[in-house]
């Protein structure tokens, strides 16, 4: 294995940054999700596969989170309370027989994309092992056990308030990158985050579309840029909602205005779909007789916004015509596109593999699709798809039958990180190659999961993490200043 110096730097910086601060090695996990273009290194062994740095603190997190006294008794209580441990469990032994067994099975019968990494992009051939099945199931494998940590952590004091860290930091960071990056691009000075970007991706970051330029961020591209950015506003919005936070205001909207300049699609669409159940809630609101303070405000805002645009098309009669030539380019005609094209067929074949192999799926990392859901039932096959439908159930479902008996601030964390994940998988499902959902859903998973038991256990290591978010909240603002920037809890 090659080891990429600025990765390992990067991987530095953010330890120290956490044994500084005293937090946990879970909110440096997360913040890491902020670079996602950073690999630490490559292994040639298979086909030049460039792990990025977020898989360095996961097998952290997991060493800390088994590094205590007791612990398989702590490991036998998480899955007496815990259903969604035996269904990781059961998937992750599922994938890896897939990954391995399936492409050989299946071999010549049906046919895959396979990803290269010597400049010839994306091409179909017949179905055959590829190094991707060892890697992506060992990505999966490594997120499954994730999970687990994340949820042996959380019955301990502390995780919680380190995980609503660990999301503000990995947005703060999301935003500064986003922001140098476009100020770098619009300055003429090019990729200014050329340097970390080493991962052994194809890097689509200088592109312009419809005159705008593409926003990449510490990403390889501006659709995965956009994704984050989508998931990032669904988690600070949720939380504002929740407690009414003004950082989290401030950067979510700092969030929606990269968002709206990165002139990605999957983030357009994604935004629209996320947005209805807002829009949804808001109507129910009026309805009752009982609009709340923030939807009061982004009530409010309209008006101005549309007297403005008005204003604007009425005084310069082209002022929005790059921006009507973005949205034609980005949404309307994206379909009827090259691009478009490719990837509806990508699904198309996906799809098609899965009849091909009786349902069984051609194994995690055989194949791309350019749609999570098909990926997941093309890959995984039924099986699988099962299982992975009732995780995401569970995810939905949150802490609901537990409120009104849960700590407000752990409603919030929950809800706000379930929102995160839930929105992250709708970017997904327009755009993700891949069957894997990522640390991005297991972690969220985890917070929601545990955090239904922390209110009606006796025990004071249940209670240990409400105690903790409440003298977080209330006894130590300074470093939740130093943490976010201001306190992240009720205005």
């Amino acid at each position: 294995m090659q080891v990429s110096l600025v990765g390992a730097l990067i991987c530095m910086g953010l330890l120290a940054l956490v044994v500084y601060m005293r937090w946990s090695l879970i909110t440096a996990l997360i913040a890491s999700l902020a670079f996602g273009a950073t690999a630490i290194g490559t292994i040639t062994s298979l086909g030049g596969s460039s792990p990025l740095i977020f898989t360095v603190f996961d097998m952290l997190v997991i060493v800390a989170a088994l590094a205590r006294r007791g612990i398989w008794r702590e490991i036998g209580a998480v899955f007496v309370r815990i259903g969604a441990a035996w269904i990781v469990c059961a998937l992750m032994i599922y994938v890896c027989i897939g990954a391995l067994l399936f492409p050989r099975l299946f071999a010549g019968q049906t046919s895959a994309f396979v990803a290269s990494r010597t400049g010839r992009g994306v091409y179909e051939a017949a179905l055959a092992p590829v190094s991707a099945n060892i890697s992506q199931a060992g990505y999966f494998i490594l997120g499954g056990l994730t999970f687990l940590a994340a949820c042996l952590l959380l019955r301990r004091s502390g995780t919680l308030a380190n995980i609503r860290r660990g999301f503000f930091l990995w947005f703060s960071l999301h935003v500064l990158m986003g922001a140098l990056d476009l100020l770098g691009k619009v300055l003429g000075a090019g990729d200014v985050l050329a340097p970390i970007r080493t991962a052994n991706y194809a890097m689509l970051t200088q592109v312009t579309e419809a005159g705008f330029w593409r926003i990449a961020g510490a990403f390889s591209e501006a659709s995965s840029f956009g994704g984050a950015s989508l998931a990032g506003l669904a988690f600070t919005y949720t939380y504002w909602r929740k407690t009414g936070s003004k950082f989290a205001l401030g950067l979510g909207a700092a969030l929606f205005v990269l968002l709206l300049l990165s002139t990605s699609s999957t983030a357009y669409v994604g935004l629209a779909i996320v947005s209805v159940p807002v829009v949804f809630s808001i109507v129910k609101s009026l309805a009752s007789g009982r609009l709340r303070l923030g939807e009061a405000l982004l009530i409010a805002l309209l008006p101005p916004l549309l007297l403005s645009a008005m204003a604007a098309s009425l005084f310069y009669p082209h002022f929005f015509d790059p921006v009507l030539q973005l949205v034609d380019n980005t949404v309307i005609n994206k379909v009827t596109s090259a691009s478009g094209q490719e990837r509806s067929y990508w699904n198309y074949k996906s799809l098609q593999s899965f009849f091909d192999t009786g349902g069984l799926g051609v194994g995690l990392g055989s194949s791309r699709a350019s749609s999570w859901p098909i990926a997941v039932l093309s890959q995984l096959g039924l099986f699988g798809t099962a299982m992975m439908t009732v995780l995401l159930a569970m995810l939905v479902r949150g802490v609901r039958g537990a409120r009104g008996r849960i700590d407000p601030e752990v409603d919030a964390i929950a809800s706000s990180v379930r929102a995160c994940a839930l929105s992250a998988l709708v970017a997904g499902s327009l755009a993700s190659g891949g069957a894997d959902p990522g640390i991005v859903f297991l972690i969220p998973l985890a917070v929601v999961l545990v955090s239904r038991f922390l209110p009606v256990e006796d025990g004071s290591v249940a209670e240990a993490p409400v105690r903790t978010l409440r003298h977080s909240r209330d006894s130590s603002e300074q470093v939740i200043k130093s943490q976010v920037g201001t306190v992240p809890g009720r205005a």
